[in-house]
């Protein structure tokens, strides 16, 4: 994995805030909160496939919002004690990123859950454009 000098090089500033320093965007700032092209989300790090877009839904909550990730082994979670609450952080398996967290609000008909994900740590590739990607074994999770 990069290091944290050639990350700064390759991120911009809030990508690596948020995905290295457990940062969070402004609601409603990310670029993929109102977002609904066909393809999935992979972490902004590493590539690692984190989320389809036929399990993203507007929840209304100013970030990009998931019911569940691709595969729960590649998605790490944690507890988190800061702003004085207890939250569940989402973390990605390989690159260790920040992604955001999964709250127990979300459509019960789906599960339940509410990825709450910052578009900073996200990189969307469309589905036209996932077996070039080297993504094609996901295309049958957005088509």
């Amino acid at each position: 994995m990069a290091d944290k000098e050639e990350l700064r090089r390759r991120l911009t500033t809030e990508e690596f805030a948020v995905t290295q320093e457990n940062a969070t965007e402004a609601p409603f700032s990310g670029k993929y909160d109102d977002f609904y092209e066909e393809g999935i989300y992979v972490d902004v790090v590493s590539g690692e496939p984190l989320f389809a877009s036929s399990d993203k839904y507007d929840a209304g909550c100013g970030w990009p919002a998931f019911t569940k990730p691709i595969a729960r082994k590649d998605i790490k979670e944690k507890a988190d004690f800061s702003h004085g609450m207890h939250r569940v952080e989402v973390r990605s398996k390989v690159a260790d990123s920040h992604l955001g967290h999964v709250f127990s609000d979300g459509p019960l008909d789906q599960g339940g859950l509410r990825y709450c994900i910052n578009s900073a740590a996200l990189r969307f590739v469309p589905l036209a454009e996932m077996e070039a990607a080297g993504y094609g074994e996901y295309r049958d999770l957005v088509e």
